[in-house]
């Protein structure tokens, strides 16, 4: 799932893709992922992240990516690997010190959601 939609995301032009599989989640300061995510037995968060240049560049993209036949499969509810209503969304703009060397910001969609009990995680 994860190796499909990187290709289509970058394939529409997103400029990275990434999934991570939590780690270390017994963290002793802030709010851990697994608190925020509250994983029943089994559970493996994960986390993702999507840059692209702007705003304007993320929404274009990302309807493309939405009309893309090779993910219609996997926008069924009931076909995900996880519990679609615990998966969290948002959006960020880099801060000024951490702009590219061209001088413009990017913006990144973050993404975590718990996998259902899958093998390999």
């Amino acid at each position: 799932m994860s190796q499909l939609a990187g290709k289509v995301w970058r394939e529409h032009g997103a400029l990275e893709y990434r999934e991570c599989v939590g780690e270390d989640l017994k963290v002793k300061m802030g709010v851990s992922f697994k608190k925020l995510a509250k994983p029943k037995p089994g559970e493996t968060v994960v986390f993702s992240w999507i840059v692209y240049k702007s705003r304007a560049h993320r929404d274009r993209v990302n309807a493309k990516v939405m009309k893309d036949p090779r993910l219609a499969s996997m926008m069924d509810p009931k076909a995900m690997p996880f519990d679609h209503k615990r998966m969290s969304y948002v959006t960020q703009a880099s801060l000024p010190a951490f702009e590219s060397r061209a001088g413009r910001r990017k913006t990144r969609t973050v993404i975590f959601a718990n996998a259902g009990k899958s093998p390999g995680f």
